[in-house]
């Protein structure tokens, strides 16, 4: 008898259907699983078999055979765990094969039958809805299927605690109670508050600036002078997702096995990898192509702390994600896409001492150092930020003075209202924010003043400004006039936006 389950192949965030076939047939004992599986996967016999055995189930002496089809498409993970036993189940006549075929089925086994939490059941949901049959997965990730499903008329989710409870309900002996949704909210802020950070206005307002447009930012300045600080308090002041962007971003944390069964968060992602971080890490690939760092933060910020101490090619790997809000990962079994579009927020000590502009402390290279440092990030990779900003220690002064009467919440709200016109301009164009418009879109809905234009200009032949970044000021500038809610850019916006533009470094 050939019994049949279905599951999920996960290549990004495209689940591919995938038909779990096992048949009990006669001849000498043995346990086989073909259909190109990978180590995780071929060791599925031996928890399956030890669940069977905690539940009082002895395989029988006959020869079993798992095909995963299609069979040319590669299977990795532990989630076949599940579909492999409900698939033998049915075999062997425990189970209705009928009712199982109206299922997906997802979960690890443990070896005393108990349900694991298995990456993408988030997105297993969304594919058992789009195709009209229940979702079977582990207790501690129902809430997630459930608050999918909660929107999907007629999705059934069945979250078991284990493969008895799961037989159990299948057969109509004692049914499992549907799951409750996840809730979806914001995480409480846990970052300093501007309010904390005292002096430093320019680099306030450049994160107000960066946060309104989704701007990427980098912030040069000496050891102790509060980058790390500004960068970390930049989530406090940025607008939650709303509940189409935090499904985006959940899904990605539910293939990366990340996501809190019980929240789906509307806070924006933060991600700070360490500079030792290597290319897979930062932009995804690896054996089994999961999401890096970058697409980790999608809707959010991804902070690269010390940024010239990341080798250079690991950096220069972020180019197309910055440029295209998307990574591709090509493999010669698959090309995965994940989405990667980010808020790039970077800091850096102008030379490798830090202490440029300090004479007293300034090492023996000085100023010739500060070239060859900063030279180790690339120049086109330095073109895709919108924002420089010098960040200079903070004096004795600085720090004796009141804290700011202005804090996170005051310019939250400034931003809120900016990201509110820029939702508004880019409703029927498909993007969010200013710095996810192109050239195109900016001359059709951008109105600028002549004499910000003829600004604009003279600049860019002065500055030599590539047509990248000729565009990029050009999104600043309507960022800028948004938090003043002008509807025109004038030539004050436009010198403010030049004023952020990255300036050779000094020898």
């Amino acid at each position: 008898m050939v019994a049949q389950v279905a599951t999920l192949a996960f290549l990004g965030l495209e689940a591919r259907p995938v038909e779990v076939q096992v048949q009990v047939a006669a001849g000498s004992f043995g346990f086989q699983i073909v259909g190109l599986p990978d180590k995780a996967v071929r060791e599925s016999r031996d928890r399956v078999q030890a669940a069977l055995g905690a539940m009082g189930l002895a395989l029988p002496p006959k020869r079993i055979t798992v095909n995963l089809a299609p069979a040319d498409l590669e299977k990795a993970g532990s989630h076949y765990d599940l579909p492999i036993a409900l698939g033998l189940l049915g075999a062997l006549g425990v189970l209705d094969a009928e009712t199982l075929m109206s299922f997906i089925a997802i979960g690890e086994l443990a070896l005393d039958g108990r349900l694991s939490p298995s990456p993408g059941v988030l997105l297993a949901a969304l594919n058992a809805a789009q195709r009209d049959i229940g979702l079977i997965c582990p207790a501690a990730q129902g809430p997630e299927a459930a608050w999918l499903a909660a929107g999907r008329q007629g999705l059934e989710v069945v979250a078991a605690p284990d493969l008895a409870a799961l037989v159990a309900h299948l057969k109509g002996s004692r049914p499992i109670a549907p799951p409750e949704p996840a809730q979806l909210k914001a995480r409480p802020f846990a970052g300093p508050d501007l309010a904390d950070i005292k002096g430093q206005e320019l680099p306030k307002r450049a994160l107000e600036i960066a946060a309104a447009g989704g701007h990427n930012l980098l912030m040069c300045g000496p050891p102790g002078a509060g980058k790390s600080m500004l960068a970390a308090s930049l989530p406090g002041i940025l607008p939650e997702l709303s509940p189409a962007e935090a499904l985006e971003v959940a899904m990605i944390a539910s293939v990366a096995g990340e996501l809190d069964g019980q929240t789906i968060a509307r806070t924006r992602p933060f991600r700070a990898p360490h500079h030792s971080a290597s290319m897979p890490a930062l932009v995804g690939g690896g054996s089994r192509a999961r999401p890096g760092e970058v697409s980790l933060a999608h809707l959010g910020v991804l902070f690269l702390d010390e940024l010239p101490e990341f080798p250079r090619s690991v950096l220069d790997s972020l180019r197309q994600p910055l440029e295209r809000g998307a990574v591709e990962v090509a493999r010669a079994e698959a090309h995965v896409t994940w989405p990667a579009r980010v808020q790039l927020v970077a800091a850096m000590n102008p030379c490798r001492c830090g202490h440029l502009d300090d004479a007293a402390l300034a090492c023996a290279r000085a100023p010739r150092c500060a070239a060859d440092y900063q030279a180790r990030i690339s120049g086109p990779l330095l073109d895709r930020i919108d924002l420089h900003v010098d960040v200079r220690a903070v004096s004795a002064a600085d720090l004796s003075l009141p804290p700011p009467a202005e804090g996170s919440r005051e310019v939250a709200a400034r931003v809120a209202r900016a990201r509110a016109l820029q939702a508004e301009r880019w409703k029927d164009e498909g993007v969010r924010t200013n710095a996810e418009a192109d050239g195109r879109l900016l001359e059709a809905h951008v109105a600028m003043a002549e004499d910000a234009r003829r600004l604009l200009r003279q600049a860019a032949e002065a500055m030599k400004l590539s047509a990248r970044a000729f565009t990029r000021v050009t999104r600043v500038a309507r960022t800028i006039a948004d938090l003043a809610e002008d509807a025109e850019v004038g030539r004050a916006h436009v010198a403010e936006a030049l004023g952020f533009r990255r300036q050779p470094p000094r020898s």
